[in-house]
């Protein structure tokens, strides 16, 4: 019975990894169909070489800084009680890639290749995983502190702060400092539109993402028998709550509607396996909401260029995701308690404050140093001819 458990738990969690791993399609297929034609390889070729990068980062430095595990034993040792520590470490490792994937959104169509490649390993290899350690592995103290303070930790049973929030976190900074794409905003004030290029890919990559979305947040369990029906519930609600409250606020924009859902499942990871459906349909609704009008203020007022919304989407709805937890998790209001609202609050704004650090001191040191942005006349080529010779409609260059 005991081979049988740790074999089903393997096979759980390489089920989750799978599910995950396919996310980063999402990721891809997102971008791709937001940035402009000339840079859509360029989309689809950073996601896949940004998660090759990611996997190494983790495997010989990340998933040891954040659990204490390293792979250098012989095979036989591995593979004890079905290989489950490695396939944790595969399911764990899609969710850290997903860090770069998230960033790349925001500084689509201006930064260069390689130096965000050396942004993916540093960030993946050590920023990340010093705090997924802190929340989900008890590193530094930081959870016991709270709890012995406010009678509960901090909880993010799937990622709202720790995935989601420090990944837009961080591409806050990085956006930043790159700077706005050439054109885009007008010294005279006005504002020059960059529609997405293909609603269909755009709409395929959400789509990806959302079913995605259930194996990234019921089997984060990872064994059998905690898992829960509840998450998967949670998630659809929050899913549908974002998706409706974009929509409308939104006025039936595709771009709005089809990153609804992908806002309220943000939001829910931290809170999933413990809210009410009903306080997972106001979380969801509530971050579709935050997703549309800071997407906008961001653009329109404060001049952020964050091409995909990767901050609104990933670092404000994570956020709020955090706090959340700490709102409808409680009995109170249906949930299953074992939260504090303050808890809730210290370590989001902890994660917030590691994010922001992190992604300003790699950013900031690549910049002064090798330079994150490509010249005027790249980016008017697009990064697609001037890093990768061949565009995504080379009948444009055959055909004369």
């Amino acid at each position: 019975m005991d081979n049988l458990k740790t074999g089903t738990d393997a096979l759980f969690i390489l089920l989750g990894a799978i599910m995950v791993l396919a996310m980063h399609a999402g990721f891809a297929f997102l971008e791709l169909g937001t940035v402009r034609k000339k840079n859509q390889v360029n989309a689809l070729v950073k996601i896949l070489v940004d998660f090759a990068v990611s996997t190494l980062a983790y495997f010989f430095i990340g998933y040891t800084i954040a659990y204490g595990v390293q792979f250098f034993s012989g095979a036989e040792v591995l593979a004890e009680k079905n290989g489950h520590e490695l396939v944790k470490f595969f399911f764990l490792a899609t969710f850290a890639a997903a860090i770069p994937a998230i960033i790349s959104g925001g500084i689509a169509e201006r930064s260069r290749f390689n130096p965000q490649l050396v942004a993916t390993f540093v960030l993946v290899g050590f920023v990340y995983p010093f705090f997924e350690g802190i929340v989900w592995n008890n590193r530094f103290g930081l959870q016991d502190w709270l709890a012995s303070v406010t009678g509960a930790p901090f909880h993010d049973f799937a990622g709202s702060v720790v995935v989601h929030a420090v990944g837009g976190w961080i591409a806050l900074p990085a956006v930043l400092l790159l700077g706005a794409r050439r054109g885009r905003y007008q010294k005279d004030g006005r504002i020059s539109a960059h529609p997405p290029s293909n609603i269909p890919f755009l709409a395929l990559g959400a789509w990806v993402l959302a079913v995605g979305w259930f194996g990234f947040n019921v089997m984060s369990a990872q064994t059998i028998d905690k898992i829960s029906g509840l998450v998967a519930i949670n998630s659809l609600m929050a899913m549908v709550g974002g998706t409706l409250a974009a929509w409308a606020a939104g006025r039936n924009d595709p771009g709005f509607s089809y990153n609804g859902p992908l806002a309220g499942l943000v939001a829910v990871c931290a809170g999933s396996d413990i809210m009410h459906p009903l306080g997972a349909l106001v979380t969801g609704a509530v971050a579709g909401l935050l997703f549309v009008y800071l997407f906008t203020l961001a653009q329109n007022k404060w001049h952020i260029d964050d091409v995909l919304g990767v901050w609104p989407l990933h670092g404000l709805c994570g956020a709020w995701g955090g706090i959340a937890a700490g709102i409808f998790g409680t009995r109170m209001l249906g949930g299953m308690g074992g939260v504090s609202l303050v808890s809730q609050i210290t370590g989001t704004l902890a994660g917030i404050i590691v994010a922001v650090v992190g992604g300003t001191l790699v950013y900031g040191a690549l910049k002064k140093f090798v330079g994150i942005r490509l010249d005027a006349e790249e980016e008017f080529n697009g990064a697609d001819l001037t890093l990768h010779r061949i565009s995504a409609t080379p009948e444009r260059e055959t055909n004369w």
